[in-house]
């Protein structure tokens, strides 16, 4: 008995040591506006494996950080991390992630990796946000521009066991945080504020976008955005959401989806709870491209499902749909009429959704359109009022409303 004890004493000695002894890169900053990117790149390959990486300074960033290939790595970031507004510097030099012609500041690639420290990272989305107002120069549904990229903050990226924790992102560009072909990723205590001081609104500023990725983690974090809180892209599955505040947002999004033809998209296994959220254009939705008759088409036709979804206890104020289900997204009503989708949508669940509407759509409160029809759907506790009269909610291609704890109307025709 005391000898297997003095063995645990001696393993956990052994696992301390290693601990504290593990190699640590300190990287400090310049200062004078200088590029503080080289030495955050040096720092990442010294420190690649076993390691500790400290950012407590207030670094200028002007360089892609590209860290890729790390192995249980911590990142403490106490400092702040900010990119230059440098639009003519940045549009050719961010990574180019082909989906949707996203683009990065900063890669992160590796296996069991924890940021975490308090610290910020700073996208200077200001000058993006004021050129983008006044070229338009955007691609196709939220999308970026092969000729104008806006590249996200912190993309994490063919990783895998990943923590990102107590965090604050400020003025994105574009998207704030990009999941992308990983797995194993959590997010909490996370801070995302993209808010413009001019008259130029702030554009794409969805707090997370997963795509290519599973059992991934978000929750106990606030945003104050203009777009989607979270946006669940192609090919997303097993995650998880909860205990989120959300403000001025586009709602917790399945999509878009189907936008490429050729492609098949899939979102399965999402369990979102206890969300608050306000002064929204959307708050439980699903977005999905109308078809598309051409083979090579980038604007709908695209092929896949949406299955096994639930958001529970879902608080909206304020909000226009507060639930909303939408096939023919960013798809002319003609051209959605005759090509209808491509994607089945199952398996979706709508528990103990309450608050108000902002009354945008007078009496909607709900929204459920399928092009074709929509198997399972159910809805249980929900209460929502409008303050444009009675509640009404739509159904259109509904397989049964035995299980929705509202009485469906026809959409309108016009």
């Amino acid at each position: 008995m005391m000898l297997g004890r003095l063995v645990a004493l001696a393993s956990w000695a052994a696992l301390a040591l290693a601990h504290n002894t593990r190699k640590t890169c300190k990287v400090p900053a310049i200062g004078g506006g200088e590029d503080d990117g080289p030495a955050i790149n040096a720092a990442f390959k010294k420190c690649s494996s076993n390691s500790k990486i400290v950012l407590d300074k207030y670094y200028v960033v002007d360089t892609l950080l590209l860290t890729e290939g790390l192995d249980n790595v911590e990142i403490e970031l106490s400092g702040t991390v900010q990119y230059t507004p440098d639009i003519a510097r940045w549009s050719p030099q961010s990574l180019y992630l082909t989906y949707q012609n996203a683009t990065t500041y900063w890669f992160l690639s590796g296996n069991n990796i924890h940021m975490y420290g308090g610290g910020t990272i700073d996208g200077n989305g200001q000058v993006w946000w004021d050129t983008l107002n006044n070229t338009h120069n955007a691609g196709t549904a939220g999308g970026s521009s092969t000729t104008f990229a806006r590249p996200i903050p912190l993309t994490v990226g063919n990783a895998s066991n990943v923590v990102i924790e107590n965090i604050r992102e400020i003025s994105s560009p574009f998207w704030n945080n990009f999941v992308y072909q990983s797995t194993n990723v959590t997010y909490k205590h996370i801070n995302i504020r993209a808010v413009s001081y001019s008259s130029s609104p702030t554009a794409n500023s969805d707090g997370w976008d997963i795509y290519r990725s599973s059992h991934v983690t978000i929750s106990d974090s606030v945003v104050n955005n203009d777009d989607d809180c979270v946006s669940f892209k192609p090919n997303s599955t097993n995650i998880v959401v909860s205990n989120m505040w959300c403000n001025g947002s586009h709602g917790i999004s399945v999509g878009s989806l189907g936008q490429y033809a050729g492609e098949t998209d899939i979102v399965a296994n999402v369990y979102v709870s206890n969300i608050t959220m306000l002064n929204a254009q959307n708050g439980a939705r699903i977005k999905v491209f109308g078809g598309n008759p051409s083979p090579n088409s980038t604007v709908g036709g695209g092929t896949g499902y949406v299955k096994n979804i639930t958001f529970k206890d879902f608080h909206v104020e304020n909000v226009d749909f507060p639930i909303l289900i939408n096939q023919c997204y960013s798809t002319p009503a003609d051209v959605c009429a005759q090509y209808p989708s491509n994607l089945s949508i199952s398996d979706v669940h709508y528990i103990n959704v309450h608050g108000t509407s902002s009354g945008a759509e007078g009496p909607v409160v709900v929204d459920l359109e399928c092009s074709d029809t929509c198997q399972d759907i159910t809805a249980k506790n929900t209460h929502i009022s409008s303050p444009n009269g009675t509640a009404t909610y739509v159904c259109k291609n509904i397989a049964s409303t035995a299980q929705l704890d509202f009485n469906c109307t026809a959409p309108s025709s016009s």
